[in-house]
């Protein structure tokens, strides 16, 4: 125990967490939880305490904790080569085929796949490209990028001002001139109630075809969404979403950038989110389940029609300017060549879908009539749960009662990690694909257990 108390002491005196209120921590008036250990949902605290991890820690551990091939896989490349750059043209053996194993999987008409360390500096690149883009086609204009309300595209200078959460706003001066912002796709928040899910996806178009039209198509370069939005919310898209954003930027001439970092490799039940909506897009972004976060490696899929006009500013400017010292970092890529692997030996994807399915049902069926729950929704192994005042008239509890979090300390008091959401009383789970239907039994039995210990 005085290890643990002195790694408590040096946690507050040394270590700057993210997304968390600093001065608390500081003052000891939030707990430190260190974890030491993991075995397929469940991770494990300095203290033995064994937690079902229904979030896989940021959505991240797609394969489950403790896979030893992804250990092993890492151990073998830093013994062979710990590192090597991939500026001009070099390569290894691990980077050269998780890139073609990643194409193997992406959408047919993806060509390329650019190797980063996050889900942020792969949207960061993905920025540059589209302004690169638009210069060589002549178009100096064309370089605004519309996100969407309560969307997560990360936490830099542009990435966090692509997101569209307060939080990640609020005295950091974002979000930066060149992003604006349109409605979210969130059926459930919609401006009256009666609408149908037809009718609110041609609000969400008609909201899009307004902005770009006060903005000025051609200054408009592209448009980036999750196929099912994440950390504002767990939210999938109402009927008929994608196909409609899709024509609208095919008329405007307007680039996609589908942000997979949460739902690629198989998290919705299909290798991508891409193509689970029927989403043409022009780069993905990939990250957390690339490597199922053993190894930090993220990733921008590159388009064939893009493509083409990157080799051509290279030929008419010189060797493309951009670049991270550690991309396509051999341990890395080593990762995600055993990620993927093992992805396809269990039988993840599939199992994603149907034990996701299942989840989702029984979270329905357990809660789903509580008089404080306004929604319980969900895709593949993503569902969420949204707590309201009044059911009936969709009011929403005041932000100081903190219901969310509560419900979420609920949880990990009776063993099981749920998270709670920015923006609202929002309860979401995002568990390992390898869950079986006895732990998702586990995890909507122990919400019901949080939500009636906490509302009744």
């Amino acid at each position: 125990m005085l290890t643990n108390d002195q790694l408590d002491k040096w946690d507050r005196e040394s270590f700057f967490h993210p997304s968390t209120h600093l001065a608390q921590h500081a003052r000891g008036e939030s707990p430190t939880r260190i974890i030491t250990g993991g075995n397929g949902v469940f991770i494990e605290d300095r203290d033995g305490n064994k937690l079902l991890d229904a979030f896989a820690g940021l959505y991240c551990v797609n394969v489950g904790y403790g896979r030893t091939e992804i250990a092993e896989a890492i151990a073998e490349q830093a013994k062979e080569l710990a590192y090597y750059h991939a500026y001009v043209g070099h390569g290894t053996e691990a980077s050269i085929t998780l890139a073609h194993m990643v194409l193997e999987r992406a959408p047919a008409h993806m060509s390329k796949v650019y190797f980063g360390l996050s889900g942020s500096d792969a949207n960061e690149t993905n920025v540059k490209l589209i302004w690169y883009y638009n210069n060589i086609l002549g178009r100096p204009k064309k370089k605004k990028i519309i996100s969407r309300w309560r969307g997560y595209h990360g936490s830099g200078l542009m990435t966090g001002s692509l997101t569209g959460l307060e939080l990640f706003h609020k005295k950091f001066d974002l979000p930066l001139a060149q992003v604006i912002h349109t409605e979210a796709p969130y059926y459930f928040r919609r401006p009256k109630a009666e609408m149908s899910e037809a009718e609110f996806t041609a609000h969400c178009v008609a909201e899009l075809e307004a902005l770009i039209a006060r903005e000025g198509a051609d200054t408009i370069a592209a448009f980036i969404g999750e196929p099912v939005l994440g950390t504002g919310g767990i939210v999938p898209p109402p009927a008929g979403y994608w196909p409609a954003i899709q024509a609208v930027l095919d008329k405007h001439d307007i680039l996609l950038v589908a942000d997979e970092v949460v739902t690629g490799f198989g998290r919705l039940g299909t290798m991508f989110g891409s193509d689970h909506y029927g989403m043409k897009p022009d780069l993905i972004t990939i990250a957390k389940g690339l490597t199922s976060a053993y190894a930090p490696l993220s990733g921008s899929i590159v388009g064939e029609k893009m493509w083409k006009v990157l080799e051509q500013g290279t030929d008419e400017n010189g060797p493309i300017g951009h670049g991270w010292t550690y991309s396509a970092h051999p341990i890395g890529a080593a990762a995600g060549v055993a990620n993927l692997r093992l992805i396809d030996k269990l039988g993840l994807v599939a199992n994603a879908g149907s034990v996701g399915k299942y989840l989702n049902d029984a979270m329905r069926d357990a809660i789903g009539d509580h008089a404080h729950v306004g929604d319980v929704r969900g895709e593949g192994m993503l569902c969420a749960i949204e707590f309201v005042k009044d059911r009936n008239a969709r009011t929403f509890f005041d932000p100081a009662d903190k219901i969310g979090a509560k419900l979420a300390g609920a949880m990990v008091e009776r063993g099981v990690i749920a998270r709670a959401m920015p923006q609202g009383d929002i309860l979401g789970f995002a568990p390992p694909l390898c869950l079986t239907e006895a732990e998702a039994d586990q995890i909507v039995a122990t919400t019901a257990e949080a939500v009636k210990s906490v509302l009744g």
